[in-house]
């Protein structure tokens, strides 16, 4: 039997917060860390499934619908086996340097390095860009069906088709999918990432909620997603919540086009602006930040960062600061001192260089 190993990468959002399952435009881009599997296929269909972040080994089916991390490698199997694919059985060990509960996509990388490594043993072209789009639908149907976390799609769709050096422009209106270079090194810039370490499950509710408002503000509109809402029309909703949702989707896909135009221009103050306002809205218009998100933005900014954001689904996570190369340590000991003196826990950091997709790794 082959011991396939596959990797798959964690994302960072840079903009476009929430606007995947709005039919709107995103720019998110691969993280240099990822999550490994080693998978043995087996002769029958059982999984034995460990990783090395958790105790425990789990064996059964994916019919038997596991919890927690194992969900999602099962989900994984049970989507590509209702696309027909003959998924056997297999035993697997899983390590990854993504962070958990980040808001850094853990679940995806997860989810992608299965589907990577599978896609290899059933004897797919990792090359063809359609199987890749179809590895990452499945993906996504693992996670919304099978795990029952009701996201987008940004997350499976980078980890698949991300291109190192770039972020990711993707439209979910028409499915495309253009690499936008992300020369920060050479601007003497850092995308920081600070993890709040409050810890979000995209399964409690909060998510959903945003989800179903932002259906419920479509339908007052009369479009069906909020990607075709006609802003004129927005202020004229006579719900407060409603607007103020809907105000935040049609507003970010507009600042998914200008921080795009201020990359190409090399506009980084631009830039900056563009991603200041985007944790304005996200934090009074969609009501998705905390106190701690907050705290890590304004402290990023006041000692140093260009502009900050929170980035991901909210509730926690992490959030994202461009920086001068040269402040750097200057914004992480400012940050770490903001949290202490709050009584909040010790945040963690990694910078964000634009990564490659998921891929195997090696077949022996």
């Amino acid at each position: 039997m082959p011991v396939l190993v596959a990797s798959a990468p964690g994302r960072v959002n840079l903009i476009g917060e929430h606007t995947d399952y709005n039919g709107g435009l995103c720019l998110p881009l691969a993280l240099p860390q990822r999550t490994t599997i080693s998978l043995v296929p087996r002769t029958d269909r059982a999984l034995s499934l460990s990783s090395a972040q958790e105790e425990g080994v789990w064996e059964g089916r994916a019919e038997d619908r596991p919890d927690g991390w194992a969900a999602y490698v099962a989900g994984v199997v049970q989507a590509l086996r209702d696309d027909g694919h003959d998924v056997p059985g297999f035993e697997a060990s899983i390590d990854s340097e993504v962070p958990v509960g980040a808001g850094l996509s853990s679940s995806a990388a997860l989810e992608c390095s299965v589907a990577t490594a599978l896609a290899a043993l059933l004897g797919l072209d990792l090359d063809d860009r359609a199987v890749r789009r179809e590895l990452a639908e499945a993906c996504i149907r693992a996670e919304n069906d099978y795990v029952g976390a009701p996201t987008g799609g940004m997350d499976q769709t980078v980890a698949m088709l991300a291109r190192a050096g770039h972020a990711l422009l993707l439209d979910f209106a028409d499915g495309s999918a253009t690499p936008v270079e992300l020369p920060l090194e050479e601007a003497g810039l850092v995308l920081l990432v600070i993890d709040t370490r409050v810890s979000h499950a995209l399964t409690d509710g909060s998510y959903g909620n945003r989800r179903s408002e932002s259906a419920d503000a479509a339908r007052a509109l009369g479009v069906q997603s909020l990607a075709d809402a006609d802003p004129r029309r927005i202020d004229a909703l006579d719900d407060p919540m409603l607007r103020r949702r809907a105000r935040h989707v049609v507003t970010e896909n507009l600042r998914v086009l200008q921080a795009v135009g201020a990359i190409g221009d090399r506009s980084w103050d631009a830039l900056a602006a563009v991603l200041d306002a985007s944790h304005v809205s996200m934090r009074d218009d969609f009501e998705i930040s905390c106190r701690e998100l907050d705290l890590a933005v304004e402290t990023a900014r006041a000692s140093g960062a260009l502009g900050a954001r929170m980035t991901g689904g909210g509730f926690g996570g992490s959030a994202i600061a461009l920086v001068p190369r040269a402040v750097v340590p200057d914004v992480q000991e400012s940050v770490t001192k903001a949290f202490a003196d709050a009584c909040l826990d010790h945040p963690a950091y990694l910078v964000a260089t634009p990564g490659e997709a998921a891929r195997i790794e090696s077949v022996s």
